[in-house]
């Protein structure tokens, strides 16, 4: 991807995961750039299908383009950054994110954004009120 191209995706994402909303300054690890709809999956490389991930989300996500929703055991398809609105998918009680769609419940599974340590760290980064970055 052109350099201009990589600044932009990463100046649209401010900076911050576009699935758990984790700032890069607060990631030890590097934010990659993710292709929404895999390339292996004839994603193409453009701009509507790439968006920032933490390195956490990135690796879970995978391949991945669906999941199933914990509540309902139906197959949907992941968030997606440039097409969803992140508020209409999910919603923050403390360090734990909760999905108030199928969507947002089977990206959450998916991509494991509850798993303990992330959890640990997004308590960390509240208590120095560091989280959730503001809009």
């Amino acid at each position: 991807m052109a350099k201009f191209r990589r600044k932009h995706v990463w100046e649209r994402a401010k900076g911050h995961c576009e699935y758990c909303q984790l700032s890069q300054e607060y990631s030890v690890l590097p934010h990659e750039i993710d292709h929404i709809r895999a390339k292996k999956h004839r994603g193409p490389h453009t701009l509507d299908n790439t968006c920032i991930a933490c390195a956490h989300c990135n690796a879970a996500k995978g391949s991945n383009a669906a999941g199933f929703d914990p509540e309902t055991d139906e197959l949907v398809p992941l968030f997606n950054a440039r097409t969803d609105t992140w508020d209409e998918h999910f919603f923050w009680d403390g360090a734990v994110l909760f999905g108030k769609t199928p969507i947002g419940r089977a990206t959450i599974d998916v991509l494991s954004i509850n798993d303990p340590s992330c959890v640990d760290q997004r308590e960390y980064l509240i208590r120095a009120d560091l989280f959730p970055p503001e809009e």
